[in-house]
């Protein structure tokens, strides 16, 4: 049935898959009028089907396979393609607003339209799926454009008009995903594709309310056999659509009970007693009985008094708690006697005012076949035929690793969605990256990705495809996940902190000194391979001893730092400069105080190291007195000494050393009288760490330029 809506003459096949009967019609649209070809109706051989749900589907199948080959014989061709509607106990609706911009004035296409419905439609599903409080699956079978808006404005046509935004209000029904795979599977058991699939009341009122008359407030009622299908119009549009599952087979079980007989016994006379005055039957003894058709009329009027009042409270509720001004019929159940008058008194309407429609309403409809059924029964099949024209809403089922996927067909499915709809992990169609490394760089954060790994292996129909490939029915889809790469690995030497340079000036000449860095607290060498979580320090500066080693050359004395006395212990930041006597080797003193740094000396070691390309001196320390103590405090006393020939009272301390002393002299480190200081005790040289007694004669002063020691 491809191409039916491009060339005219091309055939629909409509089915009616109801409770109690299957009809069948076959017919084309040439311009306002459908043209039926072929009608073929069968009852249920067994209760298959109970309130719009298939049960039995192997049986469905089998009435369905009877009525496509009484149609296929009718039209001598065959039958591959078939429109179909779903009722069901669990109907919900969704009403929604969608609009699509564009950039700059668009002449409206009919394609754009479609392409406006689809997107109403997904954006009805998405909000119906986030207020959903049911545990099952639901599909979209069926929606109505109620609104369209040109710009802002509400417009009846928007195609041929030029817009810069077009909208819908849209109303969308839903069913449970059972309710759709049976009649799915019971068509497709006979070889047929589902073309389209609608709601019984959207293709019912196709056909009982021209647009004409939706200017009034009206509703639609099919009565079928297992659900009472209902919609409503106004203000020229189809504004709800509900479901009862109360009808035509409730009536049916009562006579059961009543006349002791089987269900198609009863289902006759049920039937028989809206034509005659009395009906003969056998009941389960075999006697033959007799029911007038007034104790028919007396049996069933509880139920269909409860029917109405179902059905009209449905109506209030739809249309806003209020009654409408009139209601059509349609459907089998319907032509019970007493239901239409007991209907319009629940409604509080005039009796005329509801009423069953069948041939009144099909104007439009041109039979090309002799003796045509005409009545209500005829209704929906129809409107099944012409909800083909109106919208395109079928599902499509592909093969998914090997599993059986039902998609909503909007026209554009692609792997992607197939993927989506069989849960298939979503990083698994993608490359995946390997695990990140995360570590510190001087307490800044830092990560370094893993490595890119290969993407999923897809294949539709054994061809090699990727995600965005369009898939069609019956498609079989292969997918091999994607891989993850390998995990990040980064050896230290390769930061780019690591790759800068340190220069310092020794001896007057420019040095480039590699940096170096610690990792948690250890020094590591370029080739350290960083772990999670590692905290990395780089280091800015280097000992007057490292740089020493770094050139492999002897370390003298008389070392300066910034042209300040220094130890070998004492650190050289950039643009340092570092200067010392290689012709002279270090005191015993220096040596035995190596690990004396000057920070330590002068009190710099607690102020924050300098910035990168800045230049400084090392500061005096503080004096002991000055510094807090730690742990418990010692006694006090006084240590009375000479230097410089003063006497100086040493305060604050249980002991001290010789570096004490230039806390309480006046003596400038920061700047040099001369080439280096002269330390003496007691007429020797002195360390800088020799303890102190009472009496001792120490010398502290610069040493001249030219003068020897």
């Amino acid at each position: 049935m491809a191409g039916v809506k491009e060339g005219q003459g091309q055939l629909v096949f409509g089915l009616d898959i109801g409770t109690r009967s299957i009809v069948g019609t076959v017919g084309y649209l040439n311009s306002s009028k459908f043209h039926v070809l072929a009608q073929c109706a069968r009852e249920h051989e067994t209760r298959a089907m109970l309130d719009g749900q298939i049960h039995d589907i192997v049986k469905v199948g089998q009435t369905i396979q009877a009525v496509k080959e009484q149609l296929e014989e009718d039209l001598g061709r065959e039958l591959t393609e078939v429109c179909i509607a779903a009722a069901g106990r669990v109907l919900r609706t969704v009403t929604t607003h969608a609009e699509q911009e564009f950039e700059e004035d668009h002449e409206v296409t009919e394609e754009d339209v479609y392409s406006l419905s689809t997107l109403g439609i997904e954006q009805a599903y998405e909000e119906f799926q986030g207020s959903n409080d049911l545990d099952m699956k639901f599909y979209c079978v069926g929606y109505t454009c109620m609104r369209y808006y040109m710009n802002g404005y509400q417009i009846g046509n928007l195609v041929g008009h030029k817009v810069r935004v077009m909208a819908v209000d849209l109303i969308a029904t839903f069913l449970p995903e059972d309710v759709v795979d049976g009649l799915y599977k019971a068509v497709e058991l006979v070889g047929l594709h589902v073309a389209n699939m609608t709601l019984e009341p959207i293709a019912a009122i196709q056909v009982a309310i021209p647009e004409k008359f939706r200017m009034l407030n009206m509703a639609l009622v099919d009565v079928g056999a297992g659900t009472s299908d209902i919609s409503i119009t106004k203000e020229g549009t189809i504004t709800a659509y509900g479901m009862i599952p109360v009808a035509g087979d409730s009536l049916t079980d009562i006579l059961v009970q009543h006349c002791l007989v089987d269900f198609d016994t009863a289902e006759r006379i049920k039937q028989q007693a809206g034509s005659r005055e009395s009906v003969e039957y056998q009941d389960i003894m075999g006697l033959t009985q007799t029911i007038t058709a007034r104790e028919v009329e007396e049996v069933l009027a509880e139920k269909v008094q409860e029917m109405a009042s179902m059905v009209a409270e449905c109506i209030r509720e739809l249309n806003g708690d209020k009654a409408v001004s009139a209601v059509f019929v349609v459907g089998g159940g319907g032509m019970v006697p007493g239901y239409t008058q007991m209907l319009a008194s629940e409604l509080g309407v005039l009796k005329e005012r509801v009423a069953i429609r069948g041939q009144e309403v099909m104007q439009n409809i041109q039979f090309e076949i002799e003796n045509p059924r005409r009545d209500s029964m005829m209704v929906t099949p129809i409107g099944i035929c012409l909800s083909y024209y109106e919208q395109s809403n079928n599902f499509i089922f592909v093969e998914f690793n090997g599993k059986r996927v039902k998609l909503y067909d909007n026209g554009k499915l692609s792997v992607a969605d197939a993927a989506l709809q069989c849960s298939f992990p979503n990083e698994e169609l993608f490359p995946r990256r390997g695990q990140a490394l995360t570590f510190q760089v001087n307490g800044k954060s830092r990560m370094v990705r893993g490595q890119q790994g290969e993407a999923a292996v897809i294949r539709v129909n054994g061809q090699t495809a990727d995600i965005y490939a369009q898939i069609h029915n019956g498609d079989h889809i292969e997918v091999l996940s994607s891989t993850a790469g390998e995990a990040a690995s980064l050896e230290l030497g390769k930061l780019g902190e690591l790759s800068q340079r340190l220069q310092v000036v020794v001896n007057g000449v420019k040095i480039d000194l590699p940096k170096t860095a610690s990792v948690n607290g250890v020094l590591e060498n370029e080739f350290y391979t960083i772990r999670e979580g590692d905290q990395i320090q780089i280091q800015n500066f280097y000992t007057v001893e490292e740089i020493a080693e770094f050139m492999d050359v002897p370390l003298g004395g008389k070392i300066l730092v910034n042209d300040t006395p220094a130890m070998p212990g004492t650190r050289v930041y950039e643009n340092f400069t570092l200067d010392w006597d290689v012709q002279e080797e270090p005191s015993y003193e220096e040596l035995e105080e190596e690990d004396y740094s000057m920070e330590e000396r002068t009190g710099t070691a607690d102020r924050p190291e300098p910035e990168e390309g800045t230049t400084g001196k090392p500061e005096p320390e503080e004096g002991p007195a000055d510094r807090p103590g730690t742990g418990e405090e010692s006694p006090s006393s006084s240590l009375p000494v000479m230097v410089n020939g003063d006497t100086v009272i040493l305060t604050g301390k249980a002991d001290y050393i010789f570096v004490d002393i230039f806390s309480f002299i006046e003596f400038d480190l920061r700047d040099p009288a001369g080439r280096d200081i002269v330390t003496k005790l007691n007429g020797r040289p002195a360390g800088y760490m020799e303890s102190l007694k009472a009496g001792d004669v120490i010398e502290i002063y610069w040493k001249n330029r030219n003068e020897n020691m």
